[in-house]
């Protein structure tokens, strides 16, 4: 009997540490409160409208348009998508419609990036794009690298072939280049349009991509009709090219339509936060590259920083920071850990006496070629960062998200064109895409690389990631015949805060360190204020009940832009979750961190969001 109490005692101790949700749920409802959970989600797609009466008699039908091709995403691979299609069709005398939406009001005004450009795809495309004016202003000329103590800084020496080495490379503001190539491609014919958000995906009946539809405008706060109304249009397509960027939310449903990711491991990601400066001219550098690892995060805490010096006409630097979004402590805030590197003894001199002009942060893809799903399926092709094409290592991912959409191009084209297609019943499939990207040089960059972000899942972490780095790529240039696995999907990787120990982070001093919301003025995001929130709950009552009493509440700080708050009930005891939509950068941090994966990032209004200038 006592072995039989022993084993229940010791079960139920188990149990209760391991519990799934609904335990938690009910535990938590016992501790705090038995007020019922506020509605926080008013979206169509958690809220059916077809259950709704005050939807009843709104005219649903959409306007319905046809192109040769639908591209999704104005970033560098959408547009090298459609610039390389009008370009075969120029040569090869064809008729050929390219259709691109964006979600951002207009080219670039989403796009964020260090940025470091390596010119490689770019030549490739445009030849002559020094003569066509590309804003590449700013060629490397120093290139440092550097291990941060709290007081020091220790130099590293780049070596010849190692990845991070920037030689022959540019410093860029990636959405004023992104601007570009959408002149590039609107000369050539291609339609773009911008302030368009891709909110759902259009299927044939075979089950083939027909295309998209365009998100409904008019919907007030509360999920009803406003009068102004007017439903999305739907672009059906020959070939859909997917080319959202890092996490994009299309691509999430496409991944369990077709089962894309069932022979890769799951993505693995980071946030980078950046800011741009106007620094004193005695201080600046143009062409300076500045890289480090180490403090403030500690050996286990994948993640690193930047600053670079541009030349464009006035005393600019762009800086940055990069956490690893599979960091272990609830506590942790990469926005603070951003403000508390900038007063690091060999940074803050820099900036003294110098003006911040402009903030913004995005997710970005770190999982490398293990984490690469299937990239076609009937109808549709998944090109540049939202599969993950990043270099991680080399912290570059344009040129080979450029090269994908290069490539995606040249295998449909010949398939879009041919004679006798009949695209009313069902979207082409082109495989012939993704043997084109592994037998080119993406393929062989990515795999040469592949084990060294994960090489830092070990018990000396930084230290161990960056030996096995100097050994087996710069002596073996990355041939080990074996290939290291990732820890696994970033949100199961926090620990209960109840183990982790609260991070004590410094006041901001108002002229190197920001607040968060100053910080978020300086993105120029708006939002229509009367709409459905875009960041929906699966269930609106697992944020109190699970993410803060378990790992109290960490969306609020490993959010960007202070979307997320726990405010205490209007009436009786207990805390609600609050959702600042309008302040949502689009960094798709809280759909990927969220360690209830009940944070589902869908589309605002077209044209919401940040306003970027040239970040």
């Amino acid at each position: 009997i006592l072995v039989l109490l022993a084993i229940l005692l010791y079960n139920i101790t188990v149990q209760t540490e391991h519990a799934a949700p609904q335990l938690y749920t009910t535990l938590h409802r016992r501790k705090c409160s038995s007020v019922s959970t506020p509605r926080i989600t008013t979206h169509y797609t958690i809220h059916s409208r077809d259950k709704d009466s005050r939807w009843e008699g709104i005219e649903m039908e959409r306007f319905a348009d046809e192109a040769d091709v639908v591209i999704v995403g104005g970033g560098p691979a959408g547009l090298s998508a459609a610039i390389r299609l009008k370009q075969l069709a120029n040569e090869h005398e064809k008729e050929l419609r390219v259709c691109l939406v964006e979600k951002a009001s207009q080219i670039g005004a989403h796009t964020l990036s260090g940025a470091c450009l390596e010119p490689t795809a770019l030549s490739e495309l445009f030849p002559d794009w020094k003569e066509r004016g590309a804003p590449m202003n700013t060629p490397v000329t120093e290139d440092v690298f550097s291990i941060l103590t709290e007081k020091h800084r220790i130099p590293v020496p780049i070596l010849p072939g190692l990845p991070m080495r920037n030689h022959g490379n540019y410093i860029v503001r990636l959405g004023n280049f992104v601007h570009w190539l959408g002149e590039q491609a609107e000369e050539l014919g291609v339609e773009l349009y911008p302030g368009y958000a891709a909110a759902e995906v259009l299927f044939h009946e075979d089950g083939s991509v027909k295309g998209i539809a365009t998100n409904d405008v008019g919907i007030a706060k509360d999920g009803s009709p406003k009068d102004v109304f007017e439903r999305g249009m739907e672009l059906h397509a020959k070939v859909t090219l997917f080319g959202e960027g890092c996490h994009g939310h299309l691509a999430k449903q496409l991944y369990k339509q077709f089962n894309l990711r069932e022979n890769c491991e799951p993505q693995t990601y980071a946030i980078g936060l950046k800011e741009v400066w106007v620094i004193d001219e005695k201080k600046w550098r143009p062409g300076r590259v500045e890289h480090s690892v180490g403090w403030p995060l500690n050996r286990n805490t994948y993640g690193g920083s930047f600053l670079y010096h541009l030349n464009e006409g006035e005393p600019l630097v762009a800086l940055g920071f990069v956490v690893g979004l599979d960091y272990t402590n609830p506590y942790l805030s990469p926005f603070r850990e951003f403000q508390r590197w900038k007063h690091h003894p060999s940074v803050a001199p820099t900036l003294e006496g110098g003006s911040r002009i402009a903030y913004g942060a995005r997710a970005l893809n770190e999982g490398g070629i293990q984490s690469i799903p299937k990239l076609t399926f009937p109808g549709g092709l998944l090109i540049g960062c939202s599969p993950g094409f990043m270099n991680v290592p080399k912290i570059k991912g344009t040129h080979t998200a450029m090269k994908s959409g290069m490539l995606a191009a040249e295998a449909i084209f010949p398939k879009v064109t041919a004679e006798g297609l009949d695209s009313e019943t069902t979207g082409l499939h082109v495989p012939e895409y993704a043997e084109a990207l592994k037998n080119s040089w993406v393929w062989k960059e990515l795999h040469s690389v592949r084990n060294i972000r994960p090489s830092f899942h070990n018990y000396f972490g930084l230290y161990g990631g960056m030996i096995y780095t100097g050994v087996f790529y710069w002596i073996f240039r990355g041939k080990e015949p074996w290939t290291l696995k990732h820890a696994g999907l970033d949100a199961n990787q926090l620990k209960p805060a109840k183990e982790c120990t609260p991070i004590e982070y410094p006041k901001p001093d108002g002229k190197i360190s920001f607040d968060l919301l100053s910080s978020v003025a300086l993105s120029g995001t708006n939002h229509e204020g009367d709409q459905p929130p875009h960041l929906t709950l699966k269930n609106d009552s697992v944020p109190v009940e699970r993410n803060l009493a378990i790992y109290d509440g960490p969306e609020q700080r490993f959010c960007p832009a202070g979307v997320y708050e726990y405010v205490p009930l209007e009436t009786g005891d207990g805390m609600r979750l609050q959702i600042n939509a309008q302040n949502c950068v689009h960094c798709k941090t809280c759909d990927i961190k969220d360690p209830s994966q009940n944070i589902n990032w869908v589309v605002p209004e077209g044209g919401g969001g940040p306003a970027y200038n040239g970040m």
